[in-house]
């Protein structure tokens, strides 16, 4: 248990620690390259998609086929035909593990496209919190809940600023101040 003094000094040392907050959702959603990267995911994502469809589609097709032809195909040729019907949904879904699936195609190019953007953040992320002595920044659109946020402590903008986004796409903040006029305070 603190005594009084180490409780005034617990305080004292909490209340000289300086804490701010960015939305990294509202940093991704002004940075052009990350706008540019989310395309061609999506685009991908398509386009495989598309594959897959048409995979399944080749296997019903063979299968209604062999529906329609079973009851006049000997034995042997009835094997054969389940065979390649099994095999080539087995493709289909092997397929779409190679696309979809955990460290999949898919997995892979947002990795590529996706983490040197993060990267870049954290970066920035990091020199502002030594530039300014921040103690802890907290991502507000994570896992993190706050129930208030007040606005003046959100570094967002000035995240934005170190990476040298474009002022114009901003839909929040004054002019590039962090939320209106965290700058001006920090210093």
């Amino acid at each position: 248990m603190l005594t009084g003094l180490g409780l005034i000094f617990a305080l004292t040392v909490i209340q000289a620690q300086k804490f701010a907050y960015v939305d990294t959702k509202y940093i991704l959603d002004n940075i052009p390259e990350y706008a540019e990267a989310q395309a061609q995911i999506e685009e991908l994502s398509v386009q495989w998609q598309k594959e897959i469809e048409a995979k399944f589609a080749e296997v019903s097709k063979m299968y209604d086929n062999y529906q329609a032809q079973s009851v006049l195909l000997p034995a042997e040729m009835k094997t054969k035909k389940e065979q390649e019907i099994v095999d080539l949904e087995r493709e289909a879904k092997e397929t779409q593990r190679n696309y979809f699936g955990k460290d999949g195609e898919l997995f892979k190019k947002r990795q590529e496209l996706v983490k040197p953007i993060q990267e870049k953040i954290y970066n920035a992320i990091q020199q502002i919190a030594e530039d300014y002595n921040y103690a802890v920044i907290f991502d507000k659109s994570g896992s993190l809940t706050m129930m208030y946020a007040n606005p003046k402590y959100d570094i967002s903008d000035d995240i934005l600023d170190q990476l040298g986004a474009a002022m114009g796409s901003r839909t929040r903040g004054q002019s590039g101040s962090g939320g209106g006029g965290a700058t001006k305070e920090r210093k």
